[in-house]
């Protein structure tokens, strides 16, 4: 995967703490970055999922409602 670079601003304790996670663990601070953005990108829902189970629900609405009960 191609790297690239990219400027923010964060909350200066925030990055803070995220050193001393990189330095405690003996990692570059831009690898304990791409973990949590990588984190967070795995935690949120896929669009396409959320689409099919919309999609489903639109669909099947009356027979979930009969399951239900």
């Amino acid at each position: 995967m191609a790297k690239q670079k990219f400027a923010t601003q964060v909350d200066s304790e925030v990055l803070e703490k995220t050193r001393a996670i990189a330095h405690a663990e003996g990692k570059q601070l831009q690898a304990i970055v791409e973990e949590a953005l990588m984190d967070l990108i795995e935690a949120r829902p896929h669009a396409q999922v959320m689409a099919l189970y919309e999609a489903s629900v639109a669909q099947y609405k009356p027979l979930y409602e009969r399951l239900s009960k």
